[in-house]
């Protein structure tokens, strides 16, 4: 029993050792990055990287409410506490002032910090990973022109053990490995703007229990963690009269077109990113988004279950509400007006399993991004103080099964928890 427990300990230990070995070595792909030469960064390089920073919505994150562009601090929530954002401006102790090109390409392309630190997964590295070297260093050249600010980012707030880098090393090698050149190089523009620089995939696939993508999941939509809000699926978009190239390319670039219009945190991504693209690079993710294979569709949220007669009831009271309070907008029919209110018959929004988008419109109302070809959107005023829980329940539950509509009906309790 005494060689058998020395064995054991034995063991362990050396399981230890190779393991502390395994986490503190530097990752085995890491290539050599030369620096390059910022200093003589051309006004062409400069603009370049300002269309990029739009592009990979930047400002979402790292500008908080109030604070200036690119300063940092803004919360980022997840399941396991908050992390904020970094300071992008070119301060020497709290920004990127003493930062290399090379250390911010090392950061976008391995998630690695300057001082060495496996940088948080609320950073998007794992879509980053796929920007080339040019992009990088006109993205950095960009940055270093913004007036420094300074403002230390505050530090995250996350629960036990999920602060340690070892937990942040473990992640890394469940979910993420850096881009190979010759991968970036047979991506096409598109897929190099969505599943790169427009790191769409870090609110439209689904997490995990420990906050990784679930491949079975991908590009399918879900919960977008800390929001309250859900990502609608960029997969299996069909090019039907209702959403046509044209339409979609009109709802990516203004925020609206004939029949939909983007809300919550889709209408930032709009108003800070893709509204100042170039309609060759729209169109291109148009194409790319038309290619992406449909997934398995993530979990429904558990909700309280309706019964028939319930149903029933509320969708008896929910025609009455809505010919009160919605159909002077949106149409006796759930039409909708034309590049004004979103039509109800059809609308993927209306007929998700999770009613989450529709409540939140109801309750808070919401607005279209104001763009260039949008400037004066017309808004969803909120009804959480016109309408009872019940007829919010009611005309919910109307609305998502009428006009050939087919979505689970809405209960009292589930409005009642939001």
């Amino acid at each position: 029993m005494k060689k058998r427990r020395v064995l054991v300990m034995g063991s362990a230990i050396l399981l230890a050792f190779l393991f502390s070995i395994w986490l503190n070595q530097p990752d085995l792909d890491l290539d050599p990055i030369a620096p390059a030469n910022l200093a003589s960064a051309t006004t062409e390089q400069v603009r370049a990287g300002e269309y990029l920073v739009r592009a990979g919505n930047c400002a979402g994150c790292h500008s908080a409410s109030g604070g200036a562009p690119f300063a940092g601090g803004k919360a980022i929530e997840t399941p396991f506490g908050a992390v904020y954002s970094s300071n992008l401006t070119p301060h020497d102790d709290t920004g990127l002032g003493r930062w290399t090109d090379a250390d911010f390409y090392r950061a976008m392309r391995h998630g690695r910090s300057k001082d060495d630190r496996w940088l948080s997964p609320t950073f998007p590295y794992t879509s980053y990973t796929n920007l080339t070297r040019a992009d990088s260093d006109a993205m950095f050249a960009w940055l270093r022109a913004l007036p420094p600010v300074d403002q230390a980012q505050p530090p995250p707030t996350l629960r036990p053990p999920y602060e340690l880098q070892i937990a942040t090393r473990v992640w890394r090698a469940l979910y993420f490995r850096p881009a190979k050149d010759a991968d970036i190089a047979a991506m096409d523009r598109g897929q190099y703007l969505v599943e790169g620089l427009g790191h769409c995939a870090a609110c439209h696939t689904a997490r995990g229990a420990l906050g990784g993508p679930r491949s079975a999941n991908a590009w399918m939509g879900g919960e977008i963690i800390g929001l309250g809000w859900d990502a609608l699926p960029l997969a299996g978009i069909v090019d039907t009269g209702d959403f046509s190239d044209l339409e979609l390319a009109s709802l990516l670039k203004t925020g609206v077109n004939s029949r939909q219009a983007v809300s919550g945190p889709m209408a930032e991504v709009v108003f800070h990113s893709l509204q100042h693209l170039k309609d060759d690079d729209i169109a291109a993710i148009v194409s790319y988004l038309r290619r992406l294979p449909k997934a398995e569709a993530p979990a429904a949220p558990k909700v309280p279950q309706v019964s028939a007669d319930e149903r029933a009831a509320l969708r008896k009271r929910g025609a009455v509400v809505y010919g009160e309070h919605c159909a002077d907008c949106h149409g006796d029919d759930g039409e909708g007006q034309i590049r004004k209110y979103p039509a109800l018959a059809g609308s993927r929004l209306v007929t998700a399993a999770s009613a989450t988008n529709a409540l939140r419109l109801t309750l808070d109302g919401g607005f279209p991004p104001s763009t260039d070809g949008n400037p004066f959107p017309y808004g969803m005023p909120p009804f959480s103080h016109q309408l009872s829980r019940p007829d919010i329940a009611a005309v919910l539950t109307y609305i998502r099964s009428e006009w050939g509509n087919d979505a689970p009906a809405v209960s009292v309790v589930e409005v009642e928890r939001r």
